[in-house]
């Protein structure tokens, strides 16, 4: 729980220590100019006054007061007398060694204030170790930096009390204990999972496949951005009950910088001014407008030409909308061997009849190269793959999905080179319009090359994939600065149930607000070798789907074949009237969308975004986890569950509902009617964009 004000704590005798008594002769007022941050006004510094007695050190800015109590050294941020977020009480930062034993801080021995930073020497439970600690507050913001002298450790944590932040967000897709994780669970708000769905993931980087990023944001207005290319170990509440524990490894030091202000939006910008905003929107204004298909979800590895080529015309007739039909896994001789096997005895005809459907033609590519491959003993030969770290002369060997694979160093220029090549050679044999890039760039497990880091191997990985279209499947590009590319990202592998449903939306508002706006979800219906989705899951995900950036479709709504009990499974008409009008409307919306993502690449703005964003005075938008809103005016609530009505939650203000055709004022709305072919949304009155979406959802 948050700590006591100071103000409001009994005063109580003790024996001071020495420091507190030398501390106590230094408990003068001193006063500073802090340096402004890029969004304050140069011409108005914002002071810092500075405050130290024999119990606590104060730095008090305009906006924020930051408390330091001295024993024990604990960390209490506050705005208005209020607290915003506070270190843990069994401690604020933890030291590793390389044995796996921890050093933790105890009392200040001193403090001192030189040029606008408050300089902190903290003992530690090793008499031989001192923490080193800067705090530099800025207008809206502070930056903390620490190290240690006397010891020599691997890794450097900081721990929050998670009470004191109220709701936590941020942080993309959320790793856990549980069976399942992430397909078909992700908490939002964060610390709203319990047991093993708390979040704990002990790979958190920059080359995870999992799309994450170090920067946290609370209910309360506070953030957390960790500055790090390391690899982190994260849990929130699962490692120490109640604690936000936030690790970066292989180092004895920490930069993280905390954010105070007044709305969790206006965090979300801070963080967005530190990594980037889109330079570009990542899909096409026909890959806005109508879904991608891919053939994943529906043959799985079992593709064959005639039957990628059945399901294209299908759907086709159908009249189901869509831009690109896209051939997932199953098509290479083997994996890194980018050739056609036995399956596909005319690729290039197969394109041509594609595109004579008025689709474009793409496939799915990864980076790993099997070692059955070919193209293994190829690239080994001319090294062309990571190095093992733990010898230089032999490749490193990686344990993916599907079995055991050397990685393609993008780093060697030569080998960047010819992966390229084989790509490119693809699209003018076979007339490959794009491709659904399913990989990695780099792995930890791995040496780079060239002075490289994991953040370069991004960096190279983009700028490669930037070559091509990616379809609206978009790539699984992350961490700080990777906003900046622009990618379409589609979330994790779901599960065909409403529980991946629920997640899939979770997930998709948890990836829009650490800063990449163009989401989708990872295949409409899901996939995971589940039996296919039922009626409802099918078209409540389409519906769900219509309503957010993207749309990422393979599950056919005419029939599917089922792995699990080896059948084909047909679903009834409506269900392909329903999902063929669900992409309609999202079609109807596309201008609006479109306008949403301009809007993105100048201010950074998610489209799909939580209530409390707009609302941020509502207390009970923090908690609504099967809304959204899609751009500032339309609140998209789509039935989640089993059943033909769900309760709605409206922020305040007045609302112009959708299926009723009437006004409503904002509150609660139990038991909404919604049919299968019901889509439940509601546009805010009086915003800018509120005629136009009237004239197009009438």
């Amino acid at each position: 729980m948050p700590r006591e004000s100071r103000r409001s704590r009994p005063v109580t005798r003790r024996r001071r220590s020495t420091a507190a008594v030398a501390a106590a002769a230094l408990a003068v007022p001193l006063t500073a100019a802090v340096t402004p941050s890029a969004q304050a006004d140069p011409a108005t510094p914002t002071p810092a006054t500075v405050r130290q007695d024999a119990r606590t050190v104060a730095v008090a800015t305009r906006d924020y007061e930051i408390d330091i109590d001295r024993s024990p050294f604990a960390i209490t941020t506050r705005r208005a007398g209020k607290t915003v977020l506070a270190t843990a009480a069994s401690g604020a930062f933890d030291l590793t060694r390389a044995d796996g034993t921890h050093i933790t801080p105890t009392d200040v021995r001193s403090a001192t204030w030189t040029d606008g930073t408050l300089n902190l020497a903290v003992a530690t439970s090793d008499p031989a170790a001192t923490l080193t600690v800067k705090i530099t507050p800025d207008a809206d913001r502070y930056r903390i930096q620490t190290g240690v002298t006397g010891a020599a450790a691997t890794a450097s944590a900081l721990r929050l009390d998670m009470a004191s932040g109220g709701h936590w967000y941020g942080h993309g897709e959320a790793k856990s204990d549980a069976e399942g994780e992430p397909d078909t669970r992700q908490p939002w708000p964060l610390d709203a999972a319990t047991g093993k769905e708390q979040v704990n993931d002990t790979t958190f980087g920059p080359a995870s496949y999992l799309m994450t990023e170090p920067f946290w944001f609370t209910a309360t207005s506070a953030g957390l951005y960790v500055k790090t290319g390391n690899l982190m170990r994260v849990s929130l509440g699962r490692v120490h009950e109640g604690v936000a524990d936030f690790e970066v490894t292989d180092t004895s030091s920490l930069d993280a910088t905390v954010f105070v202000e007044r709305t969790p939006r206006a965090v979300y910008q801070d963080y967005v001014g530190i990594a980037g905003k889109p330079r570009t929107i990542g899909a096409t204004p026909a890959q806005f407008e109508k879904p991608l298909w891919n053939s994943w979800a529906q043959f799985y590895s079992t593709v064959d030409q005639r039957g990628f080529l059945d399901y294209a015309r299908s759907l086709h007739d159908a009249g189901v909308l869509g831009h690109t039909m896209q051939l997932d896994d199953g098509w290479m001789t083997h994996y890194g061997d980018y050739t056609w096997n036995s399956k596909f005895p005319d690729p290039k005809g197969m394109s041509d009849q594609i595109h004579a459907m008025g689709y474009d033609f793409g496939v799915w590519i990864t980076q790993w190269i099997n070692l059955d491959a070919d193209n293994y003993q190829v690239a080994k030969d001319r090294g062309y793959l990571l190095k093992s770290k733990q010898d230089s002369s032999q490749p490193c060997t990686v344990t993916w999905w599907n079995g055991k694979a050397g990685l393609i160093d993008l780093g060697n220029p030569d080998a960047y080179k010819w992966y390229e090549g084989q790509l490119k050679k693809l699209q003018a044999d076979y007339g490959v319009d794009g491709f659904k890039f399913d990989t990695k760039f780099f792995d930890e497990r791995c040496a780079a090359s060239n002075g490289l880091d994991a953040a370069a191997y991004r960096r190279l990985g983009a700028e490669l994939a930037q070559q091509f279209d990616l379809q609206g499947a978009g790539i699984r590009v992350h961490w700080t600065g990777a906003q900046k590319y622009g990618f379409v990202t589609r979330t994790v592998d779901k599960g065909t149930d409403w529980a991946s449903l629920n997640a899939a939306v979770k997930q998709n508002l948890a990836v829009s607000v650490i800063g990449y706006p163009f989401v989708a979800t990872d295949m409409i219906g899901g996939s995971d070798s589940m039996p296919p989705p039922s009626d409802e899951v099918l078209v409540r995900w389409a519906q769900a789907a219509a309503l957010m950036p993207i749309e990422y479709s393979s599950t056919s709504p005419l029939k599917v074949y089922d792995f699990v009990n080896k059948k084909w499974v047909t679903y009834p008409p409506e269900v392909a009237a329903a999902y063929a009008a669900a992409t309609r409307l999202h079609a109807r919306l596309a201008p609006y969308i479109r306008d949403q993502a301009d809007r993105a690449v100048r201010t950074g703005e998610p489209i799909m975004k939580p209530l409390f964003f707009q609302h941020p005075d509502d207390a009970k938008s923090y908690t609504v986890a099967d809304e959204w809103l899609l751009g500032d005016a339309l609140l998209a609530a789509p039935v989640l569950a089993s059943g033909t009505s769900r309760d709605v939650h409206l922020p305040p203000g007045t609302w112009y509902d959708v299926v009723r055709h009437r006004a409503v004022k904002g509150g609660d709305l139990r038991g909404y009617k919604a049919d299968l072919g019901t889509v439940p949304m509601f546009v805010r009155l009086g915003t800018p964009d509120t005629p136009r979406l009237l004239k197009i959802l009438k």
